[in-house]
């Protein structure tokens, strides 16, 4: 069985729970809102620990922020985010999602006694009107390698409509890495697989198979074994001030060295989102199981935009006001997972060898939702260059 595990992706199902509504809605927003009417992705969602602990934690401890305030939630789903805000004292709640989901979490609000602060509107982002304006947006926007989905837009929209001057945004900061990535046995159990089956020679089929398993990015979880090297920085964005041509076509260079001796199948992309806390809250909400598992992480200081580690912690567990969640290899896996962007040939590095390149992340043409990856290495006297499409 492969290592990297295909999902089927945050916005791969369809459903008839619903369409989405309004008259701007284009054929491919259609068929986007409407995945999410899907009861069985918000499941996917909600069953991540990491992701709800975090957002319940960033919520809960800016309660003394919140308290008293508007929000908006921006593709609030089943409403759990609306809630979690409405818990720590919000004074009104606007919960904004396209999808048919919307329905259902109206009903969620009342069965849990919070219809009079939490109103769903169903609807697109950019064509809700609100009554008032807002002090905190909250939003699980993030999609594989950050930017899938294209989701970011209707956030920033909201920010610069609906948010009152100083407000809070939840997360605040995103950042994107890459690490180049070693995966003997996926070549092993999908490609040289082919050498020999059975004592027959079915060589012929390897470019086939090398171009059904190496030519579209892989979603999966990379173990921290393969990682080769440190992490590099692609982008940061802070969800404060980004516009939409800041992140509709993210390109960066990249420069890292090999930690080992090994062969180099690919890189991976990863991100991590950071959320501000205003004010310790006064909220009680356990948080043990995460804390022991280590995923919600309390950033005290600076991260290198070198290699993405953490700098000025302490080991006191205390936090001078940011809560990080984490996609990376090495923290516990996420139903993001991550996205691996595979080369066609394996190529050999020693310890401290350079790797370098350049990778470009764009809408794709035909659908903005999708992504377009292309990708430039080279290490020694190997170069290479693949364009992905990422659907």
């Amino acid at each position: 069985m492969p290592r990297f595990q295909q999902s089927a992706g945050r916005a791969g199902r369809t459903s008839t729970d619903g369409a989405a509504i309004g008259a701007g809605i284009s054929p491919n927003d259609q068929v986007y809102f409407e995945s999410y009417a899907n009861t069985g992705i918000h499941e996917e969602m909600i069953k991540d620990r990491s992701r709800m602990d975090t957002y319940q934690q960033a919520i809960m401890r800016n309660a003394a922020y919140i308290s008293g305030c508007a929000v908006l939630d921006v593709g609030c789903g089943t409403g759990i985010l609306s809630i979690f805000c409405a818990r720590a004292g919000a004074r009104k709640v606007y919960a904004v999602d396209a999808s048919g989901i919307a329905e259902h979490a109206e009903r969620i609000v009342a069965d849990n006694g919070f219809a009079d602060v939490i109103t769903v509107i169903r609807g697109k982002m950019e064509e809700v009107e609100l009554p008032e304006k807002v002090n905190v947006i909250v939003s699980e926007w993030m999609g594989y390698v950050l930017l899938y989905e294209s989701m970011l837009d209707s956030v920033i929209y909201a920010r610069d409509r609906w948010l009152n001057p100083g407000g809070l945004m939840l997360p605040s900061v995103a950042t994107l890495y890459i690490n180049p990535v070693s995966d003997p046995e996926l070549y092993e159990n999908s490609i040289d697989f082919w050498q020999d089956v059975y004592g027959i020679n079915m060589t012929s089929l390897i470019p086939s198979a090398k171009k059904s398993v190496l030519s579209e990015p892989a979603v999966g979880l990379v173990s921290v074994e393969n990682v080769l090297s440190w992490p590099a920085v692609i982008k940061r964005i802070d969800c404060t001030s980004a516009t939409k041509d800041d992140v509709s076509r993210v390109e960066a260079a990249f420069k890292v060295t090999s930690m080992m001796m090994a062969e180099l199948h690919g890189f991976v992309l990863w991100f991590d989102v950071n959320f501000p806390i205003r004010s310790e809250g006064s909220a009680d909400v356990n948080m043990v199981a995460s804390a022991k598992q280590g995923q919600v992480e309390i950033e005290t200081g600076t991260r290198s935009q070198d290699t993405g580690t953490l700098q000025g912690q302490n080991g006191s567990g205390k936090s001078d006001g940011m809560l990080t969640l984490s996609t990376g290899p090495e923290k516990q896996p996420t139903h993001w997972q991550q996205t691996i962007l595979y080369i066609d040939e394996p190529v050999r590095v020693d310890q401290d060898d350079v790797i370098e390149g350049k990778v470009q992340l764009s809408r794709n043409a035909e659908n903005e939702r999708f992504i377009d990856v292309a990708l430039d290495f080279r290490t020694g006297k190997v170069q290479g260059t693949k364009k992905f499409k990422m659907v």
